[in-house]
């Protein structure tokens, strides 16, 4: 299991596009290979990778030092009216806990749900419950991964800063996904130094000083309406604030993995990270 990081890492989310191959095992040794640091493994069209692919990716970790993460399926709905459906998506987030455990991936980062017309207050009880369930499931497992649910950037979707906060606060074993794209599309603010202070101030206020050393951040570009996020852009094609952000992870000294989500993931991560380093 990857241990917790001692400072903060820059990644990609999946494959880097410049690597010389689409599997998870070249894209660990292209990102040794550039000099990124962790890499999150994308099951989001389903958990299908086997055990012994798991095994190699461990491996490969090891090796190269690389750290990894994983994110669920993104077709989960915590929240559905359905229970088959509430059913299938506990299954998907254990599945994707338990392989991301045999890779060696410590988070594992999901989408919580959707509103679905139902009032907020109601929704967050639906999907405390069912995560509560799964809490104990992978306890009983003795499985030591971190459940991450996403701040969502679409005001159809369960996920705002506060809600996700309230919910790591009441669910044993989970931790926060900050997404920066997904903020700032919400609420079409939270791109100012105040801002991403305050959002940090927030976490560590809600979830103690320690979640501030041991996040998991995406990040990326993007355009957005009225209703949200539609779609991610690289950072110099955005309006994002991204040097005023990084200011402000060093001033709290945030700790843990940043996961790039730009179209060109490899090139905005090696930026972020010369930036943070150099200042």
């Amino acid at each position: 299991m990857t241990a917790v990081s001692k400072t903060l890492l820059f990644g990609t989310a999946g494959v880097p596009k410049t690597a010389p191959g689409t599997s998870t095992l070249i894209g660990i040794k292209h990102i040794a290979a550039i000099g990124l640091d962790c890499q999150e493994i994308e099951f989001v069209k389903g958990v299908k990778m086997g055990t012994d692919t798991a095994d190699e990716i461990r491996k490969k970790s090891i090796e190269t030092g690389v750290h990894l993460s994983v994110h669920a399926p993104y077709y989960i709905n915590l929240n559905s009216p359905e229970m088959g459906k509430r059913l299938s998506s506990q299954e998907r987030i254990l599945a994707s806990a338990r392989l991301a455990h045999r890779c060696g991936a410590r988070n594992v980062v999901f989408h919580p749900g959707y509103y679905g017309g139902d009032p907020p207050d109601r929704v967050f009880d639906t999907i405390k419950k069912e995560l509560l369930e799964v809490a104990s499931i992978l306890k009983e497992e003795r499985l030591p991964v971190v459940l991450r649910p996403e701040v969502m950037g679409k005001r159809s979707q369960f996920g705002s800063l506060e809600e996700i906060l309230f919910l790591c606060r009441e669910v044993e074993g989970l931790q926060p996904c900050l997404d920066f794209s997904h903020l700032y599309a919400r609420e079409g603010k939270i791109n100012s130094y105040r801002e991403f202070h305050r959002v940090f101030r927030k976490m560590e206020k809600k979830l103690g000083e320690k979640s501030l050393k041991d996040v998991h951040i995406h990040i990326s570009g993007s355009s957005f309406s009225d209703k949200g996020e539609i779609k991610h852009l690289n950072l110099d094609e955005s309006d994002f604030r991204y040097d005023v952000w990084v200011q402000v992870l060093r001033d709290f000294d945030v700790r843990g993995l940043v996961i790039c989500e730009s179209p060109y993931q490899e090139k905005d991560a090696l930026m972020l990270k010369k930036l943070y380093l150099t200042g």
